[in-house]
């Protein structure tokens, strides 16, 4: 067994309602002012009121930061860390997707120790302390709320992340009846989002590839694959919610440490330039990545993705093959259809014309790019785009 390192979150608290139980689990962590970062979408529908309520009720003094909007900003970010600064936070709060947890971090790093984010960016560079930290996820997709990973657009449309284990936070408060609202554009694109997490976990390339991964990579796949379509089609199933919630997180606790590849490399630019939902980002591309990686069949991909395919689709039986594989990938594409996703880039209001620019800079994303299991050049990259195209 080859050496590897795994850290994730601390501690985790799954329960439907424990979202209003926040601060008898945190209040001990969080100290006496907390940042409170959300969107106005969810503030809207009022959905952060009991774990806001929680929190004062605890003694707590919350300011509530919604500024974050999706794939949020660097000015998005900076704004966080000024008001946590203004208010005095002892603690920070990210309650919401992938974006709202993606602040959440950063700003307790950088409030917490005052460091530029400029030196942080890349795999490691992070130096901290950071503020105490609790994630709340709101949607069953990024897994955010298990991985060291936290991603800013920088400018118009480039993004770059911080990768740290000092992102990791202390607790993650998993509670399905968050979900139970979420429409099914939104649950879908998201659930798809957690399935190529698990899938470019498995078969990432990356040194840190583990048998913990492997195991967490392969029950959220089985937890995905059986309870996708059940909630688009019945969304407020508490039962099949709570699944998905866990399958994610599963699916985060193993991107974190064996880190995603060209799937995600390929998604940031289609988010970056076009503002398309990273969900659905990752299922324009899925299909046609994992198919150019079985195409050369002497990295293995095809064992990996044979060995996930009956997890996800129970009607695959045969042993792993290149064939299964393709079967595997089929599937994958049936499901994205069935569960009402666009198919194709110029569905999204893609031009054919922006794929070289989508090519370029997708090769900016070194650090996902070398997980992969085949190598990526720019010209793979356009092609790739031209058969999602």
């Amino acid at each position: 067994m080859q050496p590897f390192v795994f850290n994730t979150t601390a501690r985790l608290v799954c329960k439907a309602g424990a979202a209003t139980e926040l601060g008898h689990h945190t209040a001990a962590l969080l100290g006496g002012t907390v940042l409170f970062v959300t969107d106005q979408g969810l503030r809207a529908i009022g959905l952060e009121k009991g774990a806001i309520a929680s929190l004062e009720a605890a003694g707590i003094k919350v300011s509530v930061f919604d500024g974050v909007e999706a794939d949020p900003s660097l000015a998005t970010l900076l704004a966080a860390v000024e008001m946590a600064q203004a208010t005095g936070a002892t603690g920070i709060v990210g309650f919401g997707g992938g974006s709202s947890m993606d602040v959440a971090k950063l700003a307790a790093l950088i409030a917490g120790s005052g460091e530029d984010i400029n030196e942080a960016w890349g795999v490691g560079n992070a130096k901290g302390p950071r503020l105490p930290l609790v994630l709340v996820p709101t949607t069953a997709g990024t897994g955010s709320e298990a991985t060291p990973v936290s991603i800013i657009t920088v400018g118009e449309n480039e993004k770059r992340g911080v990768s740290s284990p000092l992102l990791l936070p202390d607790i993650a408060i998993l509670d399905a009846e968050l979900t139970l609202g979420l429409p099914a554009p939104i649950t879908a694109a998201t659930g798809i989002d957690a399935m190529v997490h698990a899938i470019e976990a498995y078969a990432s390339k990356s040194a840190n590839n583990n048998p913990v991964s492997a195991m967490l990579a392969r029950e959220a796949l089985t937890l995905l694959g059986a309870n996708i379509e059940t909630v688009v089609r019945e969304p407020r199933n508490h039962a099949a919610r709570q699944s998905m919630l866990l399958g994610s997180m599963l699916a985060g606790m193993a991107f974190g440490n064996s880190p995603v590849a060209a799937v995600h490399a390929l998604a940031y630019p289609i988010g970056g330039m076009f503002h398309i939902p990273h969900g659905l980002s990752n299922a324009l591309v899925l299909p046609h990545v994992l198919s150019f990686n079985i195409e050369d069949e002497s990295n293995g991909s095809w064992q990996h993705y044979g060995e996930l395919a009956p997890l996800a689709f129970p009607a695959l039986t045969e042993p792993p093959s290149p064939s299964l594989a393709r079967d595997f990938i089929a599937e994958l594409s049936a499901l994205s259809a069935r569960l009402g996703l666009p198919q194709r880039l110029r569905d999204c209001g893609i031009g054919e014309e922006a794929l070289p620019v989508m090519a370029a800079d997708a090769m900016k994303q070194t650090r996902l790019l070398v997980n992969n299991p085949r190598d990526v050049s720019e010209a793979d990259a356009l092609a790739i785009y031209q058969a999602a195209w």
